[in-house]
């Protein structure tokens, strides 16, 4: 075995801004040092496909504890290091499999599809105020897409969207790991603490709302059902929100960009609705906007490595399904490109930490690229205006396009 401190690994300077406009050439060089891990600023770094799929169903020996995360952003005792160090994904392991299997019941498949009509009826509005202006920036109007749903899922006021944006996208400003920004988190955390405590007021005090049983009802339930703290219920919401919002945003965001260089693709997208889902599937594969991480347990060792105890590893969701080892021809972009179980992309993590709301996201990017397909018509653009932090939500900063309104 070889210790840590023996190995010449290579550095990948994720923190740096200018890594995120083009990380793969930078990933493709460190495993050329390395086969599986390199460092960084904030921990090591696993650049395997395998390794990343191996160690993620490690949850006995590798723990996803935000301690760490909250030491590092000097956040300790603030709204937003509480909930970052409560929210479901951070308990303890039995803590956590209480509310998962509270909660994961809901978030099915069947769920997803009997929300399509929501998530229709919502993109729909949503073009019909911005496709006939012929160009705009599409990263603004992906990203009322996907907290419009949230809204009508949960029956809030479209009123306060706005500001429940700006939370929102604030609060993702701490996945960066930039301190700078807590200030403004933490008001951000403050907002949406506020706004989840008056809707589950405002429902409690009327379940016999217009429209039928929603998302807030069957979270109402769960958490009645499992007789958990009020405390629990909000996180929840909050986690569902936050976890929603930009991982969505930016997918759609790429998705049109790229969307831009394959226009045979995209033309078949308006006219078909199911090959809209392999096209999500291989944009899944292609780009994630994620870096999720564990903390060793005690030493491991893993491929010949001994890791010492408390050892914080980043997986980049981001980059694992481009690996070549895995991947023939990684590179171009085939949403007919055969799936094996083997060697599916793992955009939604994997084992009991799988995100929850996989099946709505799904559903709502092959809606959304549907009906965008159709009303956006030889979308062009001069391309990104700039990049979001490659750790923790990574994406497209800006994409201006022009075109034939549909």
């Amino acid at each position: 075995m070889t210790a840590l401190a023996e190995l010449d690994l290579p550095h990948l300077a994720m923190d740096e801004p200018q890594f995120a406009a083009d990380p793969m050439p930078q990933f493709a060089a460190a495993k050329e040092r390395h086969p599986w891990l390199a460092q960084s600023a904030f921990g090591l770094v696993v650049t395997d496909y395998r390794a990343m799929r191996e160690l993620l169903i490690d949850d006995a020996r590798l723990r996803p504890s935000y301690d760490g995360i909250v030491q590092l952003m000097q956040a300790e005792g603030t709204p937003w290091g509480r909930f970052t160090e409560e929210q479901m994904i951070a308990l303890p392991a039995s803590q956590h499999a209480v509310l998962r299997g509270l909660f994961a019941p809901r978030f099915t498949p069947r769920y997803a599809n009997q929300m399509r009509g929501i998530m229709q009826e919502t993109i729909s509005d949503l073009l019909d105020e911005w496709a006939p202006k012929g160009a705009f920036d599409f990263e603004d109007f992906a990203a009322l897409f996907p907290i419009s749903v949230m809204f009508r899922l949960v029956g809030a006021p479209v009123a306060e969207v706005p500001k429940i944006r700006w939370a929102l996208e604030t609060h993702g400003l701490a996945f960066g790991m930039n301190p700078d920004h807590i200030p403004a988190v933490q008001e951000a955390v403050a907002t949406e603490d506020e706004f989840v405590q008056r809707i589950v007021a405002e429902r409690r005090a009327n379940r016999d709302h217009e429209g039928g049983e929603d998302l807030l009802d069957l979270l109402l339930e769960a958490a009645e059902e499992g007789a958990i703290t009020d405390r629990q219920l909000y996180d929840v919401l909050i986690f569902v929100f936050v976890a929603g919002y930009d991982t969505s945003k930016n997918v759609l965001t790429y998705m049109m960009y790229l969307m831009t260089q394959n226009p045979e693709i995209y033309r078949r997208c308006a006219e078909d609705l199911d090959y809209c889902r392999k096209v999500v599937e291989e944009m899944l594969r292609y780009f994630n906007p994620g870096t999720t991480f564990r903390f060793t347990n005690a030493e491991m060792e893993y491929r010949g490595v001994t890791l010492p105890k408390d050892t914080m590893l980043f997986f980049p969701l981001s980059v694992s399904g481009r690996d070549p080892g895995t991947f023939a021809d990684p590179e171009r972009f085939d949403p007919e490109r055969p799936i094996e179980a083997e060697s599916r992309h793992i955009a939604f993590g994997l084992g009991k930490h799988m995100c929850l709301g996989q099946y709505i996201a799904r559903a709502q990017l092959q809606e959304g690229l549907h009906l965008i397909a159709r009303r956006i018509r030889e979308p062009k653009t001069p391309g990104p205006r700039a990049w979001r932090p490659f750790f923790g939500v990574w994406g497209i900063k800006g994409l201006p396009i022009e075109f034939t309104p549909g």
